[in-house]
Protein backbone atom coordinates (compact mmCIF):
# COMPACT_ATOMS: atom_id res chain seq x y z
CA UNK A 1 0.00 0.00 0.00
CA UNK A 2 2.85 2.36 0.91
CA UNK A 3 4.56 1.59 -2.39
CA UNK A 4 1.36 2.29 -4.33
CA UNK A 5 0.97 5.62 -2.50
CA UNK A 6 4.52 6.55 -3.44
CA UNK A 7 3.88 5.82 -7.12
CA UNK A 8 0.71 7.90 -7.06
CA UNK A 9 2.54 10.79 -5.42
CA UNK A 10 5.28 10.66 -8.04
CA UNK A 11 2.68 10.75 -10.81
CA UNK A 12 0.91 13.68 -9.17
CA UNK A 13 4.18 15.57 -8.80
CA UNK A 14 5.05 14.92 -12.46
CA UNK A 15 1.63 16.17 -13.52
CA UNK A 16 2.04 19.30 -11.39
CA UNK A 17 5.49 19.93 -12.89
CA UNK A 18 4.13 19.50 -16.41
CA UNK A 19 1.27 21.86 -15.60
CA UNK A 20 3.70 24.44 -14.23
CA UNK A 21 5.92 24.14 -17.30
CA UNK A 22 2.88 24.61 -19.51
CA UNK A 23 1.85 27.70 -17.59
CA UNK A 24 5.29 29.22 -18.21
CA UNK A 25 5.37 28.29 -21.91
CA UNK A 26 6.98 29.86 -23.79
CA UNK A 27 9.70 31.10 -21.45
CA UNK A 28 12.40 31.55 -24.11
CA UNK A 29 12.75 32.44 -27.79
CA UNK A 30 11.35 30.16 -30.50
CA UNK A 31 12.75 29.12 -33.88
CA UNK A 32 10.82 29.13 -37.15
CA UNK A 33 12.44 27.07 -39.92
CA UNK A 34 12.06 28.34 -43.49
CA UNK A 35 12.87 25.78 -46.23
CA UNK A 36 13.52 28.54 -48.78
CA UNK A 37 15.98 31.41 -49.15
CA UNK A 38 15.74 34.93 -47.77
CA UNK A 39 13.87 37.38 -49.97
CA UNK A 40 11.37 34.96 -51.51
CA UNK A 41 7.63 34.85 -50.90
CA UNK A 42 7.83 32.09 -48.28
CA UNK A 43 10.54 33.88 -46.30
CA UNK A 44 8.76 37.25 -46.34
CA UNK A 45 5.40 35.72 -45.42
CA UNK A 46 6.93 33.78 -42.52
CA UNK A 47 8.85 36.78 -41.16
CA UNK A 48 5.78 39.01 -41.27
CA UNK A 49 3.69 36.38 -39.48
CA UNK A 50 6.37 35.75 -36.85
CA UNK A 51 6.31 39.43 -35.95
CA UNK A 52 2.57 39.14 -35.33
CA UNK A 53 2.99 35.85 -33.45
CA UNK A 54 5.62 37.38 -31.17
CA UNK A 55 2.96 39.76 -29.87
CA UNK A 56 0.77 36.80 -28.88
CA UNK A 57 3.51 34.67 -27.31
CA UNK A 58 5.61 37.41 -25.71
CA UNK A 59 8.84 35.90 -27.01
CA UNK A 60 11.22 36.51 -29.90
CA UNK A 61 10.95 34.17 -32.89
CA UNK A 62 14.14 33.58 -34.87
CA UNK A 63 13.69 32.65 -38.54
CA UNK A 64 16.22 30.03 -39.64
CA UNK A 65 16.54 29.59 -43.43
CA UNK A 66 17.55 25.98 -44.09
CA UNK A 67 17.68 25.76 -47.87
CA UNK A 68 18.62 23.11 -50.40
CA UNK A 69 17.42 19.96 -52.16
CA UNK A 70 14.20 21.55 -53.40
CA UNK A 71 13.00 22.39 -49.92
CA UNK A 72 13.71 18.90 -48.55
CA UNK A 73 16.47 20.15 -46.22
CA UNK A 74 14.21 22.59 -44.43
CA UNK A 75 11.17 20.34 -44.29
CA UNK A 76 13.22 17.50 -42.84
CA UNK A 77 14.69 19.88 -40.27
CA UNK A 78 11.14 20.64 -39.07
CA UNK A 79 10.37 16.94 -38.65
CA UNK A 80 13.72 16.33 -36.90
CA UNK A 81 13.34 19.22 -34.45
CA UNK A 82 12.98 18.62 -30.71
CA UNK A 83 9.22 18.25 -30.05
CA UNK A 84 9.25 20.73 -27.18
CA UNK A 85 7.13 23.40 -28.87
CA UNK A 86 10.04 25.78 -29.38
CA UNK A 87 10.66 24.91 -33.02
CA UNK A 88 8.11 24.99 -35.82
CA UNK A 89 8.42 25.68 -39.52
CA UNK A 90 6.82 26.77 -42.76
CA UNK A 91 5.37 23.91 -44.78
CA UNK A 92 5.02 24.76 -48.47
CA UNK A 93 3.44 23.27 -51.57
CA UNK A 94 6.61 21.37 -52.49
CA UNK A 95 6.17 19.23 -49.39
CA UNK A 96 3.18 17.39 -50.91
CA UNK A 97 5.24 16.42 -53.98
CA UNK A 98 7.79 14.45 -51.95
CA UNK A 99 5.68 11.30 -51.66
CA UNK A 100 5.05 11.15 -55.41
CA UNK A 101 8.72 11.83 -56.16
CA UNK A 102 10.08 9.65 -53.31
CA UNK A 103 12.72 12.24 -52.40
CA UNK A 104 12.55 12.44 -48.61
CA UNK A 105 12.43 10.21 -45.56
CA UNK A 106 9.67 12.52 -44.29
CA UNK A 107 7.50 12.45 -47.39
CA UNK A 108 4.00 12.54 -45.97
CA UNK A 109 1.86 14.95 -43.98
CA UNK A 110 1.58 12.22 -41.31
CA UNK A 111 5.22 12.92 -40.35
CA UNK A 112 4.22 16.43 -39.17
CA UNK A 113 1.68 18.01 -36.87
CA UNK A 114 -0.05 20.81 -38.85
CA UNK A 115 -0.71 24.09 -37.05
CA UNK A 116 -2.47 26.22 -39.66
CA UNK A 117 -2.46 27.34 -43.28
CA UNK A 118 -1.66 31.03 -43.75
CA UNK A 119 -1.50 31.83 -47.42
CA UNK A 120 -2.41 30.89 -50.99
CA UNK A 121 -1.23 32.65 -54.17
CA UNK A 122 -1.86 31.93 -57.86
CA UNK A 123 0.94 31.73 -60.41
CA UNK A 124 1.40 34.39 -63.08
CA UNK A 125 2.91 34.32 -66.56
CA UNK A 126 5.40 37.15 -66.11
CA UNK A 127 8.04 38.14 -68.67
CA UNK A 128 10.88 40.58 -69.18
CA UNK A 129 9.24 43.77 -70.44
CA UNK A 130 12.02 44.76 -72.85
CA UNK A 131 11.98 41.26 -74.38
CA UNK A 132 8.20 41.39 -74.75
CA UNK A 133 8.30 44.80 -76.47
CA UNK A 134 11.09 43.67 -78.78
CA UNK A 135 8.97 40.74 -79.93
CA UNK A 136 5.62 42.54 -80.13
CA UNK A 137 4.13 40.74 -77.13
CA UNK A 138 1.41 42.84 -75.48
CA UNK A 139 -0.81 40.16 -73.93
CA UNK A 140 -1.14 36.46 -73.23
CA UNK A 141 -2.43 35.68 -76.73
CA UNK A 142 0.67 37.29 -78.26
CA UNK A 143 2.88 35.29 -75.89
CA UNK A 144 1.20 32.01 -76.82
CA UNK A 145 1.46 32.83 -80.53
CA UNK A 146 5.17 33.61 -80.14
CA UNK A 147 5.80 30.40 -78.17
CA UNK A 148 4.06 28.31 -80.82
CA UNK A 149 6.20 29.95 -83.51
CA UNK A 150 9.36 29.31 -81.44
CA UNK A 151 8.77 25.95 -79.71
CA UNK A 152 11.13 25.26 -76.84
CA UNK A 153 12.99 28.56 -77.27
CA UNK A 154 11.28 30.67 -74.61
CA UNK A 155 12.96 30.08 -71.25
CA UNK A 156 10.83 30.43 -68.13
CA UNK A 157 12.14 30.19 -64.58
CA UNK A 158 10.39 28.89 -61.51
CA UNK A 159 12.00 27.58 -58.38
CA UNK A 160 13.71 24.21 -57.84
CA UNK A 161 13.09 21.11 -59.95
CA UNK A 162 9.61 19.61 -59.41
CA UNK A 163 8.68 22.49 -57.09
CA UNK A 164 5.48 24.52 -57.22
CA UNK A 165 6.58 27.01 -59.88
CA UNK A 166 8.29 24.36 -61.99
CA UNK A 167 5.05 22.41 -62.02
CA UNK A 168 3.20 25.66 -62.80
CA UNK A 169 5.22 26.07 -66.00
CA UNK A 170 4.56 22.50 -67.07
CA UNK A 171 0.89 22.86 -66.22
CA UNK A 172 0.62 26.03 -68.34
CA UNK A 173 2.33 24.31 -71.27
CA UNK A 174 -0.23 21.52 -71.10
CA UNK A 175 -3.22 23.87 -70.92
CA UNK A 176 -2.04 26.41 -73.50
CA UNK A 177 -0.55 23.89 -75.93
CA UNK A 178 2.91 25.49 -76.03
CA UNK A 179 6.44 24.25 -75.46
CA UNK A 180 8.60 26.23 -73.01
CA UNK A 181 12.04 25.54 -71.63
CA UNK A 182 11.71 25.49 -67.86
CA UNK A 183 14.85 26.60 -65.99
CA UNK A 184 15.04 25.70 -62.31
CA UNK A 185 16.57 27.69 -59.43
CA UNK A 186 17.47 25.55 -56.37
CA UNK A 187 17.29 28.44 -53.86
CA UNK A 188 13.78 29.45 -54.86
CA UNK A 189 11.84 32.07 -56.80
CA UNK A 190 13.85 35.14 -55.77
CA UNK A 191 16.82 34.13 -57.94
CA UNK A 192 14.58 33.34 -60.91
CA UNK A 193 12.76 36.67 -60.68
CA UNK A 194 16.02 38.60 -60.57
CA UNK A 195 17.37 36.73 -63.60
CA UNK A 196 14.19 37.43 -65.58
CA UNK A 197 14.22 41.12 -64.61
CA UNK A 198 17.83 41.43 -65.77
CA UNK A 199 17.18 39.46 -68.95
CA UNK A 200 19.82 36.90 -67.98
CA UNK A 201 19.33 33.22 -68.91
CA UNK A 202 15.52 33.38 -68.99
CA UNK A 203 12.75 35.45 -70.58
CA UNK A 204 10.24 35.15 -67.76
CA UNK A 205 8.93 33.34 -64.70
CA UNK A 206 5.90 31.31 -63.62
CA UNK A 207 5.88 32.46 -59.98
CA UNK A 208 3.43 34.35 -57.80
CA UNK A 209 2.89 38.06 -58.37
CA UNK A 210 4.08 38.84 -54.84
CA UNK A 211 7.47 37.35 -55.61
CA UNK A 212 7.79 39.36 -58.83
CA UNK A 213 6.20 42.51 -57.45
CA UNK A 214 9.21 44.81 -57.07
CA UNK A 215 10.32 44.22 -60.66
CA UNK A 216 6.78 44.56 -61.99
CA UNK A 217 6.51 47.92 -60.26
CA UNK A 218 9.95 49.01 -61.51
CA UNK A 219 8.94 48.21 -65.08
CA UNK A 220 11.45 45.41 -65.65
CA UNK A 221 8.77 42.71 -65.73
CA UNK A 222 5.19 42.56 -67.00
CA UNK A 223 2.59 39.98 -65.99
CA UNK A 224 0.57 38.79 -69.00
CA UNK A 225 -1.91 36.60 -67.13
CA UNK A 226 -2.80 35.23 -63.71
CA UNK A 227 -3.70 31.56 -63.21
CA UNK A 228 -6.72 32.32 -61.04
CA UNK A 229 -10.50 32.26 -61.22
CA UNK A 230 -10.63 36.03 -60.75
CA UNK A 231 -8.37 39.04 -60.49
CA UNK A 232 -6.60 39.85 -57.25
CA UNK A 233 -8.75 42.45 -55.54
CA UNK A 234 -6.15 44.96 -54.35
CA UNK A 235 -4.48 48.13 -55.58
CA UNK A 236 -1.21 46.34 -56.28
CA UNK A 237 -2.38 43.76 -58.83
CA UNK A 238 -6.01 44.59 -59.52
CA UNK A 239 -5.33 45.58 -63.13
CA UNK A 240 -3.68 42.28 -64.13
CA UNK A 241 -6.04 40.06 -66.15
CA UNK A 242 -6.51 36.37 -65.51
CA UNK A 243 -5.65 33.70 -68.06
CA UNK A 244 -9.35 32.77 -67.98
CA UNK A 245 -10.32 36.25 -69.17
CA UNK A 246 -8.05 35.71 -72.13
CA UNK A 247 -9.47 32.35 -73.13
CA UNK A 248 -6.99 30.07 -71.32
CA UNK A 249 -8.51 28.05 -68.46
CA UNK A 250 -5.37 27.82 -66.36
CA UNK A 251 -5.86 27.72 -62.57
CA UNK A 252 -2.89 27.05 -60.33
CA UNK A 253 -1.77 28.28 -56.88
CA UNK A 254 0.82 27.74 -54.20
CA UNK A 255 0.15 27.75 -50.45
CA UNK A 256 2.08 28.07 -47.20
CA UNK A 257 1.34 26.96 -43.65
CA UNK A 258 2.93 26.12 -40.32
CA UNK A 259 3.77 22.72 -38.88
CA UNK A 260 5.37 21.15 -35.82
CA UNK A 261 7.38 17.96 -35.43
CA UNK A 262 5.27 15.09 -34.17
CA UNK A 263 5.16 14.56 -30.43
CA UNK A 264 4.60 18.11 -29.13
CA UNK A 265 2.52 18.25 -25.95
CA UNK A 266 -1.14 18.76 -27.00
CA UNK A 267 -1.54 21.62 -24.52
CA UNK A 268 1.46 23.43 -26.05
CA UNK A 269 0.13 22.83 -29.55
CA UNK A 270 -3.23 24.25 -28.52
CA UNK A 271 -1.57 27.36 -27.11
CA UNK A 272 0.42 27.82 -30.32
CA UNK A 273 -2.64 27.23 -32.49
CA UNK A 274 -4.64 29.79 -30.52
CA UNK A 275 -1.78 32.28 -30.86
CA UNK A 276 -1.68 31.67 -34.64
CA UNK A 277 -5.43 32.20 -34.93
CA UNK A 278 -5.06 35.57 -33.21
CA UNK A 279 -1.88 36.56 -35.07
CA UNK A 280 -3.43 36.06 -38.51
CA UNK A 281 -5.85 38.87 -37.59
CA UNK A 282 -3.06 41.23 -36.56
CA UNK A 283 -3.54 44.56 -38.43
CA UNK A 284 0.17 44.89 -39.19
CA UNK A 285 0.28 41.39 -40.66
CA UNK A 286 -2.82 42.03 -42.74
CA UNK A 287 -1.39 45.33 -43.95
CA UNK A 288 1.90 43.70 -44.90
CA UNK A 289 0.25 40.86 -46.80
CA UNK A 290 -2.04 43.31 -48.61
CA UNK A 291 0.82 45.60 -49.59
CA UNK A 292 2.95 42.65 -50.71
CA UNK A 293 0.13 41.14 -52.73
CA UNK A 294 0.22 37.94 -50.66
CA UNK A 295 -3.18 36.34 -50.10
CA UNK A 296 -4.28 35.38 -46.58
CA UNK A 297 -6.03 32.01 -46.72
CA UNK A 298 -6.23 30.77 -43.11
CA UNK A 299 -7.12 27.20 -42.14
CA UNK A 300 -7.02 25.85 -38.60
CA UNK A 301 -5.10 22.68 -37.70
CA UNK A 302 -7.90 20.23 -38.55
CA UNK A 303 -8.75 21.96 -41.82
CA UNK A 304 -5.09 22.18 -42.81
CA UNK A 305 -4.53 18.48 -42.08
CA UNK A 306 -7.49 17.51 -44.28
CA UNK A 307 -6.25 19.88 -46.99
CA UNK A 308 -2.75 18.31 -46.90
CA UNK A 309 -4.22 14.84 -47.26
CA UNK A 310 -6.29 15.90 -50.29
CA UNK A 311 -3.29 17.64 -51.87
CA UNK A 312 -0.89 14.76 -51.26
CA UNK A 313 -3.17 11.92 -52.26
CA UNK A 314 -5.12 13.45 -55.15
CA UNK A 315 -4.69 17.05 -56.34
CA UNK A 316 -0.92 17.39 -56.66
CA UNK A 317 -0.18 14.01 -58.30
CA UNK A 318 -2.83 14.87 -60.90
CA UNK A 319 -1.21 18.27 -61.57
CA UNK A 320 2.25 16.71 -61.83
CA UNK A 321 1.03 14.18 -64.38
CA UNK A 322 -0.57 17.02 -66.37
CA UNK A 323 2.79 18.79 -66.32
CA UNK A 324 4.53 15.71 -67.69
CA UNK A 325 6.51 14.93 -64.53
CA UNK A 326 7.17 11.24 -63.96
CA UNK A 327 5.90 10.03 -60.60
Amino acid sequence: MKKLFSVVMVLVLLALCASAAMADYPDKSLTAICPWGAGGGTDSCLRAFCQALEKQLGQTIIVDNKTGAGGVTGHEAIADAEPDGYTFGMITFEFVTYKALDVSDYKSYVNYDPLCRLNADPAGITVNKAWAEKNGIKNLADFITYCKAHPGEVRMGGSSANSVWHIAGGYFMNVAGVELKMVTYPDGAASAVQAAAQGVDIEGVTVSLAEARSFIESGNLICLGLMAEERINNKVFGNIPTCKEQGINAFYSTWRGLGLPNGVDPAIKTKLADACKAAVKDPDFIQYMTNAGLGIAYMDAAEFKAFLEQQEEHDVPAAMKAAGIEI
